[in-house]
């Protein structure tokens, strides 16, 4: 036999020996360090479908053999602190958009205000002790899948649309989104997207068999309360275990968004490569969305903080690194739905990165060189450099919405984003 350098032997040509702290979901155990009849496993032979069957092989066993030919989704593990290999990274890229932003933006608009009603009524559920339909939600993050891959900027635009008292629903469904556009960024499948964008929308459910008064505390959370407020990633994982039909994927998640890779997160402090795929996905797009985010006890960052935060998580060992530059790359610098002042003074809202000229997106304008508001247009600045007065129209900041006193909620209830793209060209 020979070993490598990460406790791992090599039994055969398929079977692998692991010590039982390093397995993880998705491996198949074939043989056990002692005979199957001292156990209570029913099967000899099966796979670790989720955290509980992992903690259950750990409890009974100090070792056991892996069948690398059967493992599923644990393939893509490494050793050094990211899900994908580094190399795979580098080279990965999205797909080209089906659609364009001016076909998809009407449907993104349903869709993003059906399925926010949708998870706004899960939580509901839950939080009056009834089963989550996981058909339903799956058929929901089936639809929003179809959008990113349309046109994602259309989908995206819509996370910027933040409601602070319907935070906690809102933040699931960006998070859903957020996940959706990673996994397009480094080209997993469609069945793969599904996933994902399922773990993201039930990644908080566990929020909901939390107290309100803590969960919406104005004020900072008492060491009590904050072990209460932290139990809702265990609450989450079983009440996805108990849901009929759930992903098993996304009930790892539930019990694992919170952890990090350098062992400093909870539940249960775990490390590298005891954390799924899906889990650190979610892990960063979940920080994304709650830094960026108006919370009840604080301001959200900008874009520009937000992904600082990211990077500097990546680079301290906390969070992927791999996968954060992936999603930073995804959402560009100016990402759909920022709002922005030009060289003279004038503000817009970022409508579609442009892939080729990420800093010249098309954008809506929507206040003038006095910050009043003015007609609203469209301008791809990759086709314009100047306006009708000779002005140079380059991007010179992002703005926070209370900057420039714009409420982009507002533009969106009374249905300006979509009639801002009447007759352009598809």
């Amino acid at each position: 036999m020979e070993s490598n350098s990460n406790n791992f032997l090599v039994d055969s040509v398929e079977l692998v020996k692991i010590n039982a702290k390093d397995l993880r979901v998705g491996m198949y155990v074939s043989k056990l360090d002692r005979p199957w009849l001292e156990t209570n496993f029913w099967f000899q032979g099966f796979e670790l479908k989720n955290q509980a069957d992992v903690e259950a092989v750990q409890k009974q066993c100090d070792f056991v053999y892996i069948d690398v030919s059967k493992q599923t989704q644990v393939q893509r593990y490494v050793s050094h602190g990211t899900a994908y290999s580094k190399d795979y990274l580098e080279k990965v890229q999205p797909p080209a958009r089906r659609s364009s932003f001016a076909n998809e933006i009407k449907k993104a608009d349903k869709l993003y205000h059906k399925t926010s009603s949708l998870v706004k009524s899960f939580m509901e559920e839950v939080r009056f002790g009834r089963p989550i339909n996981a058909m339903v939600a799956k058929k929901a993050v089936a639809y929003c899948v179809d959008s990113i891959l349309n046109a994602p900027d259309a989908l995206m635009l819509m996370t910027q649309l933040r409601n602070r008292d319907q935070y906690t629903a809102q933040h699931s469904m960006n998070v859903c989104i957020y996940a959706i556009a990673l996994g397009r960024q480094i080209n997993l499948s469609v069945e793969e997207l599904n996933n994902v964008g399922l773990c993201g929308m039930m990644h908080d459910m566990g929020k909901m068999l939390v107290p309100l008064e803590i969960l919406n505390k104005p004020g900072r959370l008492t060491l009590d309360e904050l072990g209460v407020m932290q139990s809702h990633a265990a609450k989450g994982w079983q009440l996805l275990v108990d849901t009929i039909g759930m992903f098993p994927g996304a009930i790892d998640v539930a019990y694992m968004h919170h952890e990090r890779l350098d062992g400093k997160g909870y539940p249960r402090q775990l490390r590298t490569e005891q954390i799924t795929p899906y889990s650190r996905m979610v892990a960063i797009v979940d920080m994304y969305d709650a830094v960026s985010s108006d919370r009840i006890y604080q301001k959200g960052r900008s874009h520009l903080e937000a992904i600082k935060v990211l990077t500097e998580a990546g680079n301290f060992g906390h969070l992927d690194s791999g996968l954060a530059m992936k999603f930073i790359e995804c959402l560009g610098i100016y990402p759909a739905g920022s709002l922005v002042e030009l060289a003279d003074g004038e503000v817009a809202m970022v409508l579609e990165v442009n892939p080729k000229a990420k800093l010249k997106p098309k954008i809506l304008m929507l206040q003038d060189v006095n910050k009043k508001p003015c007609n609203e247009f469209v301008v791809d600045l990759a086709m314009v450099s100047q306006n009708a007065d000779g002005r140079q129209l380059s991007i010179k900041k992002v703005l926070r919405p209370d900057e420039c006193g714009v409420d982009l909620l507002k533009y969106y209830q009374a249905g300006l984003l979509q009639k801002s793209w009447a007759g352009t060209e598809a």
